[in-house]
């Protein structure tokens, strides 16, 4: 495996599609804490990502000869699709993915300022992205992480565009709600320790 630890992301494809089954694992190695993270963005409990990444590894496996790459990034954004299709199929099996499909324009959008994460660590704001019922949270990684617009999540999901467009502004509200209850108890504690310290 020693031999392995410089290849680049080419070579490693190369032997990959040759059926190295050593590369296979270097593979896997250097992308599942990223692949990983994606798919529990979408799916809240640690057994069905373990069993999605599971799936959505055999599929980028026996998938590899298709993939074309273009660019540095490239064979990790397309492993990300993957897992984050994967995703979505499995809340629709097992009927998670609970979407209203209204046409709700009249939004109450609490603010269009979105509040600062400067001082949030990085898995305290993904706890809290899982914790979104999954409609909210599949729209806002499909919009925010994946970079697609509500047309294009429509299409994903089955939904119109507007439900789409409500289902982020819910989430989004949702989420700055969580954010500034994070924000003020940590404030909070702040405050008492300089108490006790006066």
């Amino acid at each position: 495996m020693q031999e392995y630890e410089d290849i680049s992301g080419q070579d490693l494809l190369r032997l990959i599609k040759q059926g190295d089954t050593r590369a296979m694992k270097v593979l896997y190695l250097r992308h599942i804490g990223y692949l990983k993270a994606v798919c529990s963005r979408y799916v809240a409990t640690d057994d069905d990502v373990m069993d999605i990444l599971h799936d959505s590894f055999i599929k980028i496996i026996t998938s590899v000869g298709r993939f074309t790459p273009h660019g540095d990034g490239s064979l990790r954004s397309w492993m990300a699709r993957i897992v984050a299709n994967e995703s979505i199929d499995f809340l629709r099996r097992n009927a998670r993915l609970f979407i209203v499909d209204d046409d709700n324009s009249a939004l109450s959008v609490e603010s269009d300022e979105p509040p600062e994460t400067d001082d949030i660590p990085p898995d305290k704001l993904h706890e809290m992205i899982r914790q979104l019922p999954e409609g909210y949270r599949t729209v806002l990684n499909l919009y925010v992480f994946e970079e697609l617009s509500h047309k294009e999540i429509a299409s994903i999901l089955g939904i119109k565009e507007s439900s789409s467009a409500s289902q982020f502004h819910r989430a989004k509200n949702i989420l700055a709600r969580k954010i500034k209850e994070y924000q003020s108890s940590r404030h909070t504690v702040y405050e008492r320790r300089m108490d006790r310290k006066a």
